[in-house]
């Protein structure tokens, strides 16, 4: 907090090779995180003890959760001359003691340095018996080093999609909705939306149930939600794949669109009012259903609240920092309220995300800064020079929030310090009005602190 205010408010040298501050964490962590969307699934971490702990508590730090996680406990003999032995040894306990449907592996930083082949592993655990009849082992490559906990998400959805999905030349009218990294309430309300439209949506990975579960008293290993193996496997029969953010999805969407013949359509992660509008017409235009009455009603609902309250929306000024799908359909929904996104960073490496916001952004009378990849540090400074009416971003943005004096809207991974992400969405209409009534609640509780007492009025 004490170096915060040391931040200088000029930029004298660009950073290459230094990132202060990110605006990110490891691939495993988002490898694990939808590995857990899949029921009965127990993840592992192909490297240290240490690394596999520090994934299981960025988890259970966010969602308040018990996560279990295998891991192949690598010693220095491991480090130096691999860890095939103790990944096999470890397949073969994990079934027989946890009893787990599928076995998720990723690797991690170590394991990649010296050059562990998990395909071969994988093969060579499956030819010497040591996955039982019934069961899955799927893997994926997860270097913490490059890309962020997305990267390592795509990755692992790429994986289950490779590793699962089939294809009889039968389809079987469901269309796969990929989410991308979002909380599993977000999920569930992806899910929901589609039934909603009568749609048999085959919804994974989805950590809802799973990472939200109920306290019932009773200890499940295996929580009763996340996609089930068979909705997975019967991916490549769908007639169709929504997948919901680019960085998260694209990799896993083009794999059963070129490998199984599944026609995909890849859009946005359904924040505000456009995303979700594109989200409901793809279902329609996938299916032929028409869209009913009740998604017009939450639709009404979500532009009537945006009319009433623009007042108060117009013309604030934004500083953002997460996730590249995240910040797109955040910013798409900003500009629909007519507020400017003035500055936005990510961690997660990709140059259209940059592209992207401009294009939202050409019509805000304002200039936007981005940078990706980009870090905290890079928004402080920007703040400095020129103040924001709000933030939104993790946790870690709390100090440069008390730092500046500037309210923060808690959104995106990881949140440590409240509560109700997992539990509430902000995809969809209903998740919209949540959005807004956070933002309206920071935007007046700050003016109600700020006024004067003759401006202090009972009504605005």
């Amino acid at each position: 907090m004490t170096l915060l205010r040391h931040t200088p408010k000029e930029t004298t040298v660009e950073r290459e090779a230094l990132t202060i501050n990110p605006a990110k964490t490891c691939q495993p962590v988002g490898a694990m995180y939808a590995a857990l969307g899949i029921h009965r699934c127990l993840p592992h971490s192909h490297g240290s003890q240490g690394c596999c702990a520090y994934h299981r508590s960025a988890i259970i730090r966010h969602t308040k959760e018990p996560v279990a996680a295998g891991t192949s406990s690598f010693t220095e003999g491991s480090s130096v001359f691999g860890g095939q032995s103790n990944l096999l040894t470890a397949i073969q306990n994990m079934f027989s003691v946890y009893d787990p449907d599928i076995i998720a592996v990723h690797s991690t930083c170590l394991s990649e340095t010296i050059g562990d082949d998990l395909k071969q592993i994988i093969e060579k655990a499956k030819s010497e018996g040591k996955v039982p009849e019934g069961k899955q082992l799927i893997y994926c490559n997860t270097p913490s080093y490059v890309g962020s906990h997305v990267t390592g998400y795509s990755n692992m959805v790429f994986g289950m999609v490779r590793g699962l999905a089939k294809s009889t030349g039968v389809k079987n009218g469901k269309v796969n909705i990929i989410p991308g990294f979002c909380e599993p309430s977000d999920m569930a309300e992806i899910a929901r939306l589609a039934q909603v439209m009568g749609v048999d949506g085959n919804v994974f990975p989805n950590t809802h149930g799973v990472l939200n579960a109920p306290l019932t008293g009773q200890h499940q290993m295996y929580p009763e939600g996340g996609a089930k193996l068979a909705d997975i496997a019967a991916s490549g029969d769908a007639i169709g794949t929504i997948g919901l953010g680019e960085w998260a999805t694209g990799q896993a969407a083009k794999h059963l669109d070129s490998e199984n013949k599944v026609p995909c359509n890849i859009l946005g992660l359904p924040f505000g009012l456009e995303a979700t509008d594109d989200y409901i017409m793809a279902l329609s235009e996938m299916t032929g259903k028409t869209v009913p009455a009740a998604i017009d009603f939450e639709r009404g609902q979500l532009v009537d609240m945006m009319s009433d309250y623009s007042q108060y929306f117009y013309g604030k000024r934004v500083a953002l920092a997460g996730d590249p799908d995240q910040l797109i359909g955040l910013t798409k929904f900003l500009v629909e309220l007519d507020m400017i996104p003035a500055y936005l960073v990510s961690g997660t490496p990709g140059n259209k995300f940059e592209r992207a916001i401009r294009q939202i952004t050409k019509d805000v009378p304002a200039e936007i800064k981005v940078k990706c990849p980009g870090d905290m540090f890079h928004l402080h400074q920007w703040i400095k020079q020129e103040p924001v009416d709000l933030l939104i971003g993790n946790t870690y943005l709390k100090y440069v929030s008390r730092d500046e004096d500037i309210p923060l809207i808690r959104h995106g991974f990881p949140i440590v310090d409240r509560m109700g992400h997992t539990m509430f969405p902000t995809v969809g209409y209903k998740g919209a009005l949540r959005l807004m009534e956070k933002m309206l609640e920071a935007i007046l509780g700050r003016r109600d602190r700020d006024d004067t007492e003759t401006k202090f009025e009972l009504v605005y």
